[in-house]
């Protein structure tokens, strides 16, 4: 079929509301390799060069070839050599941060001027230039936010997002560590992003749904307190303020003030003061709160408080009656009513005993060495050749991406070797387990998370973190290479992934949890298509049915089963629609005026190539 016969059948099917196209989005990863390896070399490339000249010249003659120890630190030329070089090595980190970002940016420059960012709706059922070049940049801008972020300097990721030009930060703002905060956000003065809260700019809509992609704006003084989420196209105005967990979806509007719940809504002064817990002895000595001059309010809390104290005092005498009443529970008799309990609160590896850390030494100590030989093979025989000087100026980027991946594949084949005999001691088995010691199910979990926990830590914070893929499938995950995992975190063992499966950025899926006394075991399947939203729990036992949806911030609970082609939310995740992501008028698009709890529909052009509008059924055209 030809190119033309195939976009008027597809544009058939739409108008009969029968099937729409649907293909698969054409990953190009040789271009993502290029320009990781260009930003990559780039960055290392004059360091390596101003620190080899500093490590032959003043550093090797006056330290490494002075053989009088006492010399050292008499003579001023050894000891000022000696002192300067944590000044070199920091200086040199300084300038690799410099490149990453002058690199970047002239890479983004350049995607910018094929296919301009934009706000508006991305189909993704279709492929387009406009897709491709939104992935290109999605990945681009990667590897020098976890350099800046995760480095020793993070406070400079403002001056790399700025430089690069994929977000706006005014003066003062700061920016925590997150998984999200990389990209086509405006952000003013003096604003706080904590720890964990995301403002994403880009919402993924399925695997054959969209890409909703709009520019997050927030004014001066705003700050989000921890574990936010914030959706495209939402605007947070001068003076808003989100207490931990207040989280919204696309196109909200938040005219200034307190904020908190799932989707945020206004708080207003005395919920304030009661979340804070202030008391009035508080309001009265603290002008900075605000209500401290409200005399009837300070009168009313002094009344409430007096109450409290009275009920605080019964609930402490129940408390303590109920804690001395222990509630004997049959292991083997546990119903799925017992275990639906809150997962996301839940932490796997809770209660690993101090002892496992041992496993370590030996698979460190191991890689260390393997590196070491390797590194000492290659130079032993050219380290005073001038040849080796040439070479060692070339190719020490590369030597040192390929020192880096020495160590963390040598730590993973002794990993593995090793979790091999533990296997063959133990073998792992699904179930419901006592987490207590000499329990042997439960020991041998704690070895098998503690040997595998270490070389998945080196290949998430290495330079291409998204080979984790190839540790999770070395220990036992059943995937193939389709389905993608960008900063989430994913259990080493009982789980299997269909095709093209999307989990996204902060979610977490756990075959094994540890709840009160409890370790569960259980496996997790996804069928194809399947796409798991942002800071998402899946739970043990979660079945995934074929293109389902899990949105964002949203759990499953234990054994759980999700419904092929249906879209799910909430905590516990509940069926909301079905999903026809691909089937929608994309130019629809519905804000939230959340201090006026009202919403109002407008329209927006689609964001796609102009040559593939006409395979897209709008709004607009009815009009």
């Amino acid at each position: 079929m030809s190119r033309e016969d195939k976009e008027t059948t597809a544009l058939e099917y739409e108008e009969n509301n029968e099937e729409v196209l649907k293909e698969e989005l054409s990953l190009q990863f040789h271009l993502y390799i290029l320009i990781f390896a260009i930003i990559y070399y780039v960055s290392w490339l004059v360091p390596g060069f101003v620190f080899w000249l500093y490590f032959m010249g003043p550093f090797r003659i006056f330290f490494l070839e002075n053989l009088d120890f006492f010399s050292i630190f008499t003579n001023i030329n050894s000891l000022l050599t000696l002192l300067s070089m944590p000044i070199i090595l920091i200086s040199c980190y300084l300038l690799h941060l410099l490149l990453i970002g002058l690199t970047t940016r002239i890479i983004w420059k350049i995607t910018e001027k094929i296919s301009p960012s934009k706000s508006g709706v991305i189909p993704r059922n279709i492929r387009s230039r406009t897709a491709n070049y939104y992935h290109i940049r999605s990945f681009m801008i990667k590897y020098g936010k976890n350099t800046f972020t995760k480095g020793m300097f993070p406070w400079l990721s403002n001056w790399f997002f700025n430089t690069v030009g994929s977000n706006k930060i005014g003066k003062g703002t700061t920016i925590e560590e997150s998984v999200g905060n990389d990209k086509f956000i405006d952000i003013g003065k003096n604003c706080y992003i904590g720890v964990n809260a995301t403002l994403a700019s880009h919402l993924l809509q399925g695997i054959f749904g969209n890409i909703t992609y709009f520019e997050i704006k927030a004014g001066d003084n705003v700050t989000t307190a921890a574990m936010n989420q914030v959706g495209p196209g939402s605007e947070l105005n001068d003076n808003s303020f989100l207490l931990p967990l207040a989280s919204t979806s696309k196109h909200s509007i938040a005219k200034g003030g307190y904020y908190f719940g799932i989707p945020f809504r206004k708080i207003f002064r005395k919920k304030i003061l009661n979340y804070l817990d202030l008391s009035p002895k508080d309001l009265e000595r603290n002008e900075n709160i605000e209500g401290y001059k409200d005399k009837k309010l300070i009168k009313e809390l002094k009344k409430k408080n007096l109450l409290q104290n009275d009920v605080d005092y019964v609930h402490r005498e129940n408390a303590v009656i109920e804690e001395q009443k222990e509630v004997q529970i049959d292991i083997n008799n546990l119903s799925d009513e017992e275990l639906a309990i809150d997962f996301a609160t839940s932490s796997a590896v809770s209660r690993i005993n101090i002892k496992f850390l041992i496993v370590y030494l030996p698979l460190l100590w191991v890689a260390g060495l393997v590196t070491t030989i390797i590194w000492y093979w290659y130079s032993e025989n050219e380290l005073s050749s001038m040849h080796f000087r040439l070479e060692f100026f070339l190719f020490f980027p590369l030597i040192l991406f390929g020192l880096i991946y020495i160590f963390i594949v040598a730590c993973l084949l002794f990993s593995k070797l090793l979790l091999l005999l533990v296997n063959l001691i133990h073998k792992p088995k699904e179930g419901v387990f006592k987490a207590e010691k000499r329990n042997k199910d439960y020991e041998f979990w704690m070895i098998r998370t503690e040997l595998k926990k270490l070389g998945l830590w080196f290949m998430r914070n290495s330079p291409l973190p998204w080979t984790d893929v190839v540790a999770l499938k070395l220990f036992g995950v059943d995937m193939d290479s389709s389905s993608h995992l960008p900063d989430a975190w994913c259990d080493p063992e009982f789980v299997k992934f269909g095709r093209k499966n999307l989990i996204g950025q902060g979610a977490l899926i756990m075959s094994s949890m540890v709840v009160g006394r409890y370790l569960l075991i259980k496996k997790i399947f996804f069928d194809d298509y399947v796409m798991v939203g942002g800071h998402t729990t899946i739970s043990p036992g979660t079945i995934i049915g074929k293109e389902s949806v899990i949105g964002a911030v949203s759990s499953t609970t234990y054994n759980q089963v999700l419904e092929p082609g249906w879209v799910y939310f909430g905590f516990p995740a509940i069926k909301l629609k079905e999903n026809k992501y691909a089937e929608e008028k994309r130019d629809v698009i519905i804000k939230r005026d959340v201090d006026g709890e009202k919403k109002f529909t407008t329209i927006h052009e689609v964001n796609i190539d102009e040559d593939k509008k006409k395979l897209i059924k709008t709004q607009k055209e009815k009009v």
